[in-house]
């Protein structure tokens, strides 16, 4: 492999479990990120402590530039933001312009140095210190298994692929801020109400408004929420609720807390198997295959497949394009 190819920044996938290494990484402590399923207010309110919102959407460029809802940029946006300069880096971009403004967030010692040292440079200079950083670059590949092969001296034709992009809205100053790489600053979507829902309701109207620019039934979002940790509140409120005798509450807290460890786990579980190199495997239930006779047949069918896929894509509208 080149050294510009082992040097670039990879495709990131839109998955808490990847989200979460990443935090684990750069030695972010008290914050987790989940999936959230619906901007209904109970399932926000069951997230609290809620500090960022991480979106992903298909990018489109001829698209409102702010968002799909009346919004402006602040040239002179107090808190942290960068510019991003390189391809495929907009995941961590998106989380660390968002984690820079939450208040006394702790990280490692490698990231607190980055942070510090870009603290009086200009947007754009900030993201070129940020993505030359080989410890940052590193932490975000770090769920890409390795590969013994190589298709990209192949002069294969170039598919034609959709681009997603990640942004983060969160609160600051009173105020919901868009944060996105590719724009010249931040967006301010307007001031919130601190009463209620706080600024998780002005949050999910301005996503709604951005979803609500794509057809009808478009699949091409996904969001998760960087919230507080809940575990050590759920064990401190285990521990009050067993001095107590409170032995309903134990049953209920105990529940809770299984169900976040096991997430975990599962998250762990989840990104052995992104690192693992499957070429192996793969190779072996092919040769079978072969072996049994059933090669032929087998790949006969995925083409049917394939094709009758294509079909239903071109109906539907869930994919712009597809290249044999």
């Amino acid at each position: 492999m080149d050294d510009d190819v082992e040097s670039s920044w990879k495709l990131f996938e839109s998955d808490p479990a990847c989200f979460n290494e990443l935090l684990s990484a750069l030695n972010v402590k008290g914050l987790v990120v989940d999936d959230l399923y619906s901007l209904d207010a109970a399932s926000l309110a069951a997230l609290q402590p809620l500090h960022a919102l991480v979106f992903l959407f298909k990018w489109v460029s001829e698209t409102d530039e702010k968002g799909g809802i009346q919004g402006t940029y602040d040239e002179e946006f107090p808190g942290f933001f960068m510019k991003q300069v390189v391809n495929n880096a907009c995941a961590t971009i998106a989380v660390l312009n968002g984690l820079f403004n939450i208040p006394d967030v702790e990280m490692g010692p490698q990231l607190r140095e980055l942070l510090d040292f870009s603290a009086s440079l200009d947007y754009e200079t900030r993201g070129e210190v940020f993505t030359s950083s080989d410890f940052l670059r590193t932490a975000h590949n770090s769920l890409i298994p390795p590969s013994a092969i190589s298709l990209s001296n192949l002069g294969l034709p170039k598919s034609s692929e959709d681009a997603f992009h990640f942004v983060v809205y969160l609160p600051h100053l009173g105020a919901v801020y868009e944060l996105d790489g590719l724009k010249h600053a931040p967006i301010n979507h307007g001031a919130f109400e601190e009463k209620g829902e706080g600024w998780a309701a002005k949050a999910r109207e301005v996503i709604e408004h951005r979803i609500a620019t794509y057809p009808p039934g478009s699949l091409h979002f996904n969001l998760l929420a960087i919230r507080g940790d809940p575990l050590p509140e759920l064990k401190s409120q285990l521990q009050a609720a067993i001095a107590s005798g409170e032995n309903g509450s134990v049953e209920i807290i105990t529940e809770q807390i299984h169900m976040e460890e096991q997430k975990r786990a599962n998250w762990a579980f989840e990104n052995s198997l992104r690192r693992h190199n499957h070429l192996g495997l793969i190779h072996s239930l092919l040769l079978g295959l072969a072996q049994a006779g059933g090669l032929e047949q087998a790949i006969t069918g995925a083409k049917v497949k394939y094709k009758e896929r294509r079909e239903r894509a071109k109906k539907d509208g869930s994919y712009d394009s597809m290249e044999d």
